[in-house]
């Protein structure tokens, strides 16, 4: 099968583009820069240097690929991750501007399949602690996750209601793994480190994590599996901030995070942050697993860090 893929030197647009060649498929690797096209080639797939928000480029590196999906993995996130001042305009223009114009281009090329990325954690704090994919979304959030989630439930309206087009939206848990924030070397793991990621109050925030690989292994699945829609992928084990941080400071050699009341969460980190740590829903990936026929290697992220941090 002929994929083209948007993002394709990303955190998860390197391990998919691997997993697609390895399955035998021929893949276009869009990229929006000329060094990443190295990489590219090495792992198997044609690269094209294409800017996601111009138009017609994008018209042009779709039509002469010629693909049967399209896949976006469009992000623009900041190397740092800082709650109370993170700016998501840079990944709402890619992702909501740069993918219209790949649903645009791929209508115009006669493309199946659109298959897009977004996030598991964008579920309304009310109600059950693990939500399936027809949880209400947090549009009434704090900010600045306010700001992010409104261009991406637009974004994922118009790739599943575009019509002549088979729409597939995966909502992605919180990634670990290479080139992650929560990689050994990523901004997250270097705040826990340095005992700057608190438990806040009772830590009852429920986490849905996913290992890139597996995200990538998601991914692959979509291209035939499913019906248009919204899938969670995650892995089996959401779990409170209380239990997932003791064991994720502990795979990276970091000492016990500490503890910190909910207020003074608030005051230094932010409404966003307290609010993330202590009300967060997890996420059910039953739907991925039954329709798109997928299974994370990590079933866990108690197995994940143990292997893939440790």
């Amino acid at each position: 099968m002929k994929v083209l893929v948007a993002g394709a030197s990303g955190v998860i647009g390197r391990p998919l583009v691997r997993q697609l060649v390895a399955a035998g498929h021929e893949v276009t690797g869009m990229t929006s820069k000329a060094e990443n096209t190295a990489g590219l080639d090495a792992a198997g797939a044609t690269a094209v240097v294409c800017d996601a928000l111009d138009a017609e480029a994008v018209g042009t590196a779709v039509r002469d690929a010629g693909p049967e999906v399209v896949v976006s993995q469009l992000t623009r996130l900041p190397r740092e991750y800082n709650p109370r001042k993170i700016d998501y305009e840079p990944t709402n223009r890619a992702r909501a501007e740069g993918g219209h114009n790949l649903i645009q281009a791929a209508r115009a090329a006669g493309v199946r399949r659109f298959v897009t990325q977004s996030i598991a954690f964008i579920y309304a704090p009310e109600g059950g602690m693990i939500k399936g994919e027809e949880g209400r979304p947090w549009t009434d959030a704090p900010e600045p996750f306010r700001s992010g989630a409104g261009p991406t439930l637009e974004h994922e309206r118009e790739a599943t209601q575009t019509p002549g087009l088979e729409g597939i939206v995966l909502r992605y848990g919180q990634f670990y793994g290479p080139g992650t924030y929560y990689a050994p070397d990523g901004n997250i793991a270097e705040q826990v480190r340095r005992r700057r990621f608190p438990i806040v109050g009772r830590g009852d925030g429920m986490f849905s994590f996913i290992h890139t690989d597996d995200a990538a292994a998601a991914t692959v699945a979509s291209l035939e599996g499913g019906a248009t829609g919204i899938y969670n992928v995650v892995d089996d084990e959401p779990a409170p901030l209380r239990e997932w941080l003791p064991v994720y400071a502990e795979a990276l050699g970091a000492r016990r995070p500490r503890r910190v009341p909910t207020l003074l969460a608030r005051l230094v980190a932010g409404p966003f942050a307290a609010a993330f740590a202590t009300e967060l829903r997890g996420a059910s990936n039953a739907k991925a697993k039954r329709e798109l026929g997928w299974q994370p290697l990590y079933a866990s992220w108690r197995q994940g860090f143990r292997e893939a941090l440790g």
